[in-house]
Protein backbone atom coordinates (compact mmCIF):
# COMPACT_ATOMS: atom_id res chain seq x y z
CA UNK A 1 0.00 0.00 0.00
CA UNK A 2 1.42 3.72 -1.37
CA UNK A 3 0.09 6.07 1.51
CA UNK A 4 0.58 10.33 0.42
CA UNK A 5 0.59 12.30 3.55
CA UNK A 6 0.10 16.28 3.06
CA UNK A 7 1.19 18.66 5.73
CA UNK A 8 4.01 16.50 6.71
CA UNK A 9 5.69 19.13 9.32
CA UNK A 10 2.21 20.31 10.81
CA UNK A 11 1.46 18.58 14.68
CA UNK A 12 -0.71 15.52 12.99
CA UNK A 13 1.07 15.29 9.71
CA UNK A 14 4.69 14.75 12.06
CA UNK A 15 3.34 12.08 14.10
CA UNK A 16 1.15 10.03 10.99
CA UNK A 17 4.42 9.24 9.11
CA UNK A 18 5.30 7.49 12.49
CA UNK A 19 2.30 5.78 12.72
CA UNK A 20 1.19 5.25 9.18
CA UNK A 21 4.47 3.09 8.57
CA UNK A 22 3.51 -0.41 9.31
CA UNK A 23 0.54 0.12 6.47
CA UNK A 24 2.78 0.39 3.36
CA UNK A 25 5.38 3.15 2.14
CA UNK A 26 4.58 6.32 3.36
CA UNK A 27 5.42 9.46 0.64
CA UNK A 28 5.34 12.34 3.37
CA UNK A 29 5.02 15.87 1.57
CA UNK A 30 5.29 19.57 3.39
CA UNK A 31 4.21 22.82 2.01
CA UNK A 32 7.25 23.17 -0.54
CA UNK A 33 6.19 19.52 -2.37
CA UNK A 34 2.45 20.14 -1.91
CA UNK A 35 1.14 23.46 -1.62
CA UNK A 36 -2.66 23.92 -0.71
CA UNK A 37 -2.74 27.36 -1.42
CA UNK A 38 -1.94 26.36 -5.29
CA UNK A 39 -4.92 23.92 -5.89
CA UNK A 40 -4.12 23.93 -9.78
CA UNK A 41 -0.99 21.77 -8.47
CA UNK A 42 -2.38 19.08 -6.57
CA UNK A 43 -3.40 16.96 -9.42
CA UNK A 44 -0.13 16.94 -11.27
CA UNK A 45 1.53 16.04 -7.23
CA UNK A 46 -0.98 12.88 -6.50
CA UNK A 47 -0.61 11.73 -10.27
CA UNK A 48 3.45 11.40 -9.85
CA UNK A 49 2.82 9.47 -6.39
CA UNK A 50 -0.61 7.30 -7.65
CA UNK A 51 -1.15 6.24 -4.06
CA UNK A 52 -3.88 3.71 -2.75
CA UNK A 53 -4.20 6.32 0.44
CA UNK A 54 -4.18 10.37 0.16
CA UNK A 55 -4.06 11.57 4.47
CA UNK A 56 -5.08 15.10 3.96
CA UNK A 57 -3.34 16.50 7.21
CA UNK A 58 -2.19 19.91 6.00
CA UNK A 59 -4.51 23.21 6.29
CA UNK A 60 -4.81 26.54 7.00
CA UNK A 61 -4.76 26.97 10.58
CA UNK A 62 -4.91 30.46 11.82
CA UNK A 63 -8.32 30.89 13.12
CA UNK A 64 -8.31 34.86 13.60
CA UNK A 65 -6.31 35.58 10.98
CA UNK A 66 -8.42 33.64 8.58
CA UNK A 67 -11.15 36.78 9.62
CA UNK A 68 -8.72 38.68 7.43
CA UNK A 69 -8.16 36.52 5.05
CA UNK A 70 -11.20 34.22 4.16
CA UNK A 71 -10.31 33.61 0.51
CA UNK A 72 -7.09 32.00 1.07
CA UNK A 73 -8.75 29.71 3.94
CA UNK A 74 -11.50 28.93 1.29
CA UNK A 75 -8.68 27.90 -0.90
CA UNK A 76 -6.53 25.58 1.16
CA UNK A 77 -9.34 24.41 3.30
CA UNK A 78 -11.86 23.95 0.84
CA UNK A 79 -10.95 24.44 -3.08
CA UNK A 80 -7.86 22.20 -2.46
CA UNK A 81 -9.32 19.78 -0.48
CA UNK A 82 -11.78 19.36 -3.55
CA UNK A 83 -8.85 19.23 -5.95
CA UNK A 84 -7.51 16.14 -3.51
CA UNK A 85 -11.36 14.40 -3.39
CA UNK A 86 -11.01 14.36 -7.16
CA UNK A 87 -7.87 13.07 -7.82
CA UNK A 88 -8.41 9.98 -4.99
CA UNK A 89 -11.17 9.02 -7.41
CA UNK A 90 -10.09 9.19 -10.36
CA UNK A 91 -7.11 7.40 -9.00
CA UNK A 92 -9.07 4.64 -6.64
CA UNK A 93 -7.93 6.07 -3.65
CA UNK A 94 -9.07 6.70 -0.02
CA UNK A 95 -8.63 9.96 1.18
CA UNK A 96 -8.70 10.42 4.82
CA UNK A 97 -9.16 14.28 6.06
CA UNK A 98 -9.32 15.95 9.23
CA UNK A 99 -12.11 18.57 9.45
CA UNK A 100 -12.83 20.27 13.43
CA UNK A 101 -15.63 20.93 15.68
CA UNK A 102 -15.26 24.89 14.42
CA UNK A 103 -18.46 23.82 12.00
CA UNK A 104 -20.88 24.39 14.70
CA UNK A 105 -21.80 27.01 16.36
CA UNK A 106 -21.19 25.45 19.98
CA UNK A 107 -24.76 26.63 21.59
CA UNK A 108 -25.80 23.51 22.46
CA UNK A 109 -25.66 21.77 25.74
CA UNK A 110 -24.62 18.23 24.84
CA UNK A 111 -21.78 16.90 22.66
CA UNK A 112 -22.44 16.92 18.82
CA UNK A 113 -22.99 14.20 16.66
CA UNK A 114 -21.78 14.08 13.26
CA UNK A 115 -25.50 14.76 11.99
CA UNK A 116 -26.06 17.41 14.00
CA UNK A 117 -26.67 20.81 12.09
CA UNK A 118 -23.71 22.16 11.09
CA UNK A 119 -23.26 26.52 11.66
CA UNK A 120 -19.68 28.06 12.04
CA UNK A 121 -19.47 31.06 13.59
CA UNK A 122 -16.25 32.22 11.60
CA UNK A 123 -14.59 31.94 8.35
CA UNK A 124 -12.36 28.81 9.99
CA UNK A 125 -15.42 26.83 10.42
CA UNK A 126 -16.68 27.87 6.98
CA UNK A 127 -13.91 27.30 5.31
CA UNK A 128 -13.19 23.48 6.87
CA UNK A 129 -17.36 22.52 6.00
CA UNK A 130 -16.74 24.54 2.54
CA UNK A 131 -13.89 20.85 2.52
CA UNK A 132 -16.19 18.57 3.36
CA UNK A 133 -18.63 19.29 1.42
CA UNK A 134 -16.31 19.09 -1.61
CA UNK A 135 -15.57 15.44 -0.79
CA UNK A 136 -19.15 14.85 -0.58
CA UNK A 137 -19.56 16.37 -4.55
CA UNK A 138 -16.32 14.45 -5.51
CA UNK A 139 -17.81 11.20 -4.77
CA UNK A 140 -14.86 9.65 -3.96
CA UNK A 141 -14.31 7.25 -1.25
CA UNK A 142 -13.43 9.04 2.19
CA UNK A 143 -13.28 9.65 5.97
CA UNK A 144 -14.29 12.61 7.33
CA UNK A 145 -12.54 13.10 10.87
CA UNK A 146 -13.69 15.72 12.97
CA UNK A 147 -11.40 16.62 16.05
CA UNK A 148 -11.12 19.38 18.35
CA UNK A 149 -8.35 21.19 20.63
CA UNK A 150 -5.36 19.70 18.83
CA UNK A 151 -1.65 19.92 20.77
CA UNK A 152 1.62 17.95 20.24
CA UNK A 153 4.60 17.84 21.85
CA UNK A 154 6.23 20.06 18.64
CA UNK A 155 4.98 22.97 16.93
CA UNK A 156 2.74 25.93 18.22
CA UNK A 157 -0.30 24.82 20.10
CA UNK A 158 -2.11 25.65 23.47
CA UNK A 159 0.37 22.97 25.50
CA UNK A 160 3.59 24.39 24.01
CA UNK A 161 2.11 28.12 24.86
CA UNK A 162 1.38 27.43 28.52
CA UNK A 163 4.83 25.80 29.49
CA UNK A 164 6.57 29.24 27.89
CA UNK A 165 4.05 31.34 29.60
CA UNK A 166 4.24 29.13 33.20
CA UNK A 167 8.16 30.00 32.81
CA UNK A 168 7.76 33.95 31.57
CA UNK A 169 4.97 35.70 33.94
CA UNK A 170 3.79 35.39 38.10
CA UNK A 171 -0.19 34.97 36.89
CA UNK A 172 -2.48 34.08 33.88
CA UNK A 173 -5.61 34.92 33.29
CA UNK A 174 -7.57 31.82 30.53
CA UNK A 175 -10.90 31.65 29.55
CA UNK A 176 -13.14 29.19 31.49
CA UNK A 177 -16.82 29.45 29.31
CA UNK A 178 -15.41 27.12 26.39
CA UNK A 179 -15.66 23.90 26.21
CA UNK A 180 -14.35 20.94 24.50
CA UNK A 181 -11.44 17.88 24.51
CA UNK A 182 -8.00 18.22 24.10
CA UNK A 183 -7.18 16.05 21.92
CA UNK A 184 -3.20 14.88 21.14
CA UNK A 185 -1.62 14.20 17.48
CA UNK A 186 0.25 11.35 17.91
CA UNK A 187 -3.29 9.73 19.10
CA UNK A 188 -5.18 11.07 15.99
CA UNK A 189 -2.17 9.58 13.93
CA UNK A 190 -2.44 6.36 15.47
CA UNK A 191 -6.04 6.11 15.13
CA UNK A 192 -5.82 6.87 11.42
CA UNK A 193 -3.66 4.27 11.07
CA UNK A 194 -6.17 1.95 12.16
CA UNK A 195 -9.42 3.74 10.25
CA UNK A 196 -7.07 3.18 7.05
CA UNK A 197 -7.18 -0.51 7.73
CA UNK A 198 -10.59 -0.53 8.68
CA UNK A 199 -11.83 1.51 6.15
CA UNK A 200 -9.75 -0.55 2.88
CA UNK A 201 -11.40 -3.87 4.54
CA UNK A 202 -14.66 -2.08 4.11
CA UNK A 203 -13.82 -1.17 1.02
CA UNK A 204 -13.07 -4.59 0.02
CA UNK A 205 -16.29 -6.26 1.22
CA UNK A 206 -18.73 -3.27 0.08
CA UNK A 207 -17.21 -1.92 -2.52
CA UNK A 208 -16.93 1.78 -1.09
CA UNK A 209 -16.00 3.63 2.08
CA UNK A 210 -17.62 6.90 2.68
CA UNK A 211 -17.50 8.25 6.65
CA UNK A 212 -17.67 11.28 8.78
CA UNK A 213 -16.34 10.71 12.05
CA UNK A 214 -15.63 12.64 15.75
CA UNK A 215 -12.46 11.95 16.21
CA UNK A 216 -11.77 13.84 19.81
CA UNK A 217 -10.21 12.94 23.36
CA UNK A 218 -12.72 11.55 25.74
CA UNK A 219 -13.81 13.50 28.77
CA UNK A 220 -14.55 17.72 28.84
CA UNK A 221 -12.74 20.61 30.13
CA UNK A 222 -12.35 24.41 29.56
CA UNK A 223 -9.54 25.85 28.58
CA UNK A 224 -8.58 27.09 31.97
CA UNK A 225 -8.81 23.64 32.93
CA UNK A 226 -7.03 22.34 30.24
CA UNK A 227 -4.19 25.13 31.64
CA UNK A 228 -4.80 24.28 34.99
CA UNK A 229 -3.72 20.29 34.48
CA UNK A 230 -0.80 21.14 32.20
CA UNK A 231 0.58 23.45 35.50
CA UNK A 232 -0.25 20.34 37.52
CA UNK A 233 1.27 17.51 35.48
CA UNK A 234 4.10 19.80 34.62
CA UNK A 235 5.23 20.44 38.40
CA UNK A 236 5.51 16.69 38.59
CA UNK A 237 7.34 16.17 35.36
CA UNK A 238 10.15 18.91 36.36
CA UNK A 239 10.01 19.11 39.40
CA UNK A 240 13.57 21.23 39.67
CA UNK A 241 11.70 23.81 37.20
CA UNK A 242 11.49 27.20 38.55
CA UNK A 243 8.26 27.96 37.32
CA UNK A 244 6.86 31.71 38.15
CA UNK A 245 3.62 31.13 37.53
CA UNK A 246 1.55 31.54 40.64
CA UNK A 247 -1.85 31.24 39.78
CA UNK A 248 -4.09 31.01 36.69
CA UNK A 249 -7.18 32.79 37.04
CA UNK A 250 -10.52 31.77 35.25
CA UNK A 251 -12.14 34.71 32.70
CA UNK A 252 -14.80 34.93 30.41
CA UNK A 253 -15.03 35.01 26.52
CA UNK A 254 -15.89 38.44 26.44
CA UNK A 255 -12.55 39.51 28.25
CA UNK A 256 -10.14 37.74 25.98
CA UNK A 257 -11.43 39.61 22.69
CA UNK A 258 -10.22 37.91 19.34
CA UNK A 259 -11.26 38.43 15.77
CA UNK A 260 -13.38 35.19 15.49
CA UNK A 261 -15.61 33.88 17.22
CA UNK A 262 -15.12 30.39 19.31
CA UNK A 263 -17.93 27.95 19.58
CA UNK A 264 -18.86 27.45 23.46
CA UNK A 265 -19.28 23.94 23.37
CA UNK A 266 -17.09 21.94 21.57
CA UNK A 267 -17.31 18.78 22.69
CA UNK A 268 -17.71 15.81 19.77
CA UNK A 269 -19.97 12.83 20.76
CA UNK A 270 -17.37 9.55 19.67
CA UNK A 271 -20.17 7.36 19.57
CA UNK A 272 -20.67 6.26 16.14
CA UNK A 273 -16.70 6.07 15.62
CA UNK A 274 -16.53 3.24 18.72
CA UNK A 275 -19.96 1.50 17.32
CA UNK A 276 -18.21 1.05 13.91
CA UNK A 277 -15.13 0.47 14.59
CA UNK A 278 -14.17 -0.16 17.61
CA UNK A 279 -11.87 2.68 18.49
CA UNK A 280 -12.03 5.00 21.26
CA UNK A 281 -9.93 7.81 22.43
CA UNK A 282 -8.25 7.91 26.11
CA UNK A 283 -9.50 10.29 28.17
CA UNK A 284 -7.73 14.28 27.09
CA UNK A 285 -6.11 14.39 30.80
CA UNK A 286 -4.55 10.73 30.79
CA UNK A 287 -3.37 12.11 27.17
CA UNK A 288 -1.91 14.80 28.15
CA UNK A 289 0.15 13.23 30.48
CA UNK A 290 1.44 10.88 27.62
CA UNK A 291 2.42 13.87 25.84
CA UNK A 292 4.39 16.02 28.49
CA UNK A 293 6.24 12.54 29.26
CA UNK A 294 7.45 12.35 25.97
CA UNK A 295 8.41 16.10 25.91
CA UNK A 296 9.95 15.20 29.44
CA UNK A 297 12.03 12.43 27.89
CA UNK A 298 13.38 14.19 24.50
Amino acid sequence: MKLLVTGATGQVGWELARSLMPLGEVVALDRAACDLSAPHTLAAVVDRHAPDVIVNAAAYTAVDRAESEPELAHTVNGEAVGELARAARRHGALLIHYSTDYVFDGTQTRPYTEDDPTCPVNAYGHSKLAGEAAIEAAGCDALILRTTWVYAARGKNFVATMLRLFAERERLSVVADQFGAPTWARNIADASAHLVHWAEAERASAGRCCHRFNLSAAGRTSWHGFATEILAQAKVLWPEHEWQVTGIDAIPSEAYPVPAARPANSCLDATRLRRLTGLSLPDWAHALNACLRDMAHR
